[in-house]
């Protein structure tokens, strides 16, 4: 592999162009790939298409010093990333249809000695079945290319930074293929890079989501407990954190993103036997987000009740967390569309959204004016700082009035 090798990006979403920009920033030629087309006119403008603090000015240093490219198909490279959707079925098994394409879609464009990365979070054995898949293709190649895993560890909001600094577990088909894959890491990841195998490489990664899943789903937990016992909830895991040894999170109103949403069911697909407390873990969080849902609805019940007329409900977030414009799995967006479904007169607010085609969208100060019970969904920052008239009903499922 030469001193600085070209590299091809499968998938420009939240995952894959931040880290596209980062290689790039770092002076190596990168092709990024996405079948959207409208994604890859944006970048190849210098422009993004989601919101991450400080990546547009990366996407447009590196489009503009033409080390960043946008394409429909990849090019022949020297490495390949993978780093596409892996979403679940109906009855939670993982979807590997995306994986799969992307892997063939780069068969052609191999020769010796290429690199091959798959960075999207997936089953263990996953890596192996996209091996089986290039070798059947290009019986050739093997033992003539090199093969690993490499799971991002990255929190929305801070990605460029994290992709930079977090540490990595890179796991090969064998042991030339992870040095093969440190080495090319170190163009620009500052973390340590920590090998080990295919198989092991994926299991962190879905343990690493499952065991926060699990932590969030104790908060959520209680949490409920809690509002049946007449306890502040923010209050009580203030004091209970004081302990030396006790790290209790912030409950809110489920667990969404891609990630700590989706990743425990892989588990629980493979290991259904072994996994009761990861099953749990997710059942509980799950069921949060209809709780709350519950929670709205006997509220604006009682005001119908009361003022003889239907509540205006503002909710407010529809992201999976706070700050970013990401709706993937967001339990404050099903909450926002369930209300709307089953007929409620909801004011959808979103900040960190221009336009959402799928919903319209109120403005922050418009909804406290015109809304009789404002809840909040997600602690987005902006919500800290305002004002809630005394005549309204707050909900607040995220600590934004406990802060």
């Amino acid at each position: 592999m030469k001193n600085k090798p070209s590299v091809v990006m499968m998938g420009l979403g939240y995952i894959g162009l931040p880290t596209a920009a980062l290689i790039a920033s770092r002076g190596l030629k990168v092709n990024g790939v996405d079948i959207r087309e409208n994604v890859v006119e944006t970048i190849n403008q210098g422009k993004i298409h989601i919101v991450e603090p400080d990546l547009d000015g990366l996407v447009h240093k590196v489009v503009k010093e033409g080390f960043l490219s946008a394409a429909t198909k990849p090019i022949p490279s020297d490495v390949y990333l993978i780093a596409v959707p892996t979403p679940f079925k109906e009855n939670h098994e993982p979807d590997l249809t995306y994986v799969a394409s992307a892997v063939k879609s780069i068969i052609p464009t191999l020769t010796k000695g290429a690199l091959v990365i798959l960075e999207s979070t997936s089953p263990v054995g996953t890596t192996r079945k996209m091996e089986a898949l290039i070798f059947k293709e290009r019986p050739e190649l093997k033992g003539n290319i090199y093969l690993a895993y490499c799971p991002e560890r990255v929190l929305p909001g801070n990605i460029i930074y994290e992709l930079k600094h977090n540490d990595r577990a890179i796991g090969g088909i064998d042991k030339a293929s992870t040095q093969k894959a440190i080495s090319f890491y170190k163009h620009f990841v500052a973390g340590e890079l920590h090998p080990t195998n295919a198989k092991t490489a994926e299991m962190v990664k879905l343990v690493e989501n499952a065991s926060r899943d699990n932590q969030i789903a104790f908060a959520n937990e209680l949490s409920i407990i809690c509002d049946k016992a007449g306890i502040n909830v923010w209050e009580m895991i203030a004091l209970a954190n004081k302990h030396p040894r006790v790290n209790i999170l912030n409950p809110g109103t489920g667990v969404g993103g891609h990630c700590i949403a989706v990743d425990p069911w892989f588990i629980v697909s493979e290991f259904p036997k072994e996994s009761a407390l990861i099953r749990k873990s997710r059942e509980t969080n799950t069921y949060k987000t209809q709780w709350v849902i519950e929670k709205i609805k006997n509220e604006a019940l009682l005001f119908k009740q009361e003022k003889g007329r239907e509540a205006i409900i503002a909710c407010m977030g529809l992201a999976f967390k706070p700050d970013i414009d990401d709706l993937r799995e967001s339990p404050a967006l099903l909450v926002n569309d369930t209300l709307i479904t089953e007929g409620l007169k909801v004011l959808s607010v979103e900040l960190n959204l221009e336009s959402e085609s799928a919903r319209k969208l109120t403005s922050s100060s418009e909804a406290l004016q015109q809304a009789d019970i404002i809840v909040f969904l997600v602690s987005h920052k902006e919500f800290k700082n305002i004002t809630v008239s005394e005549n309204k009903i707050i909900l607040d499922f995220c600590g934004v009035t406990n802060n």
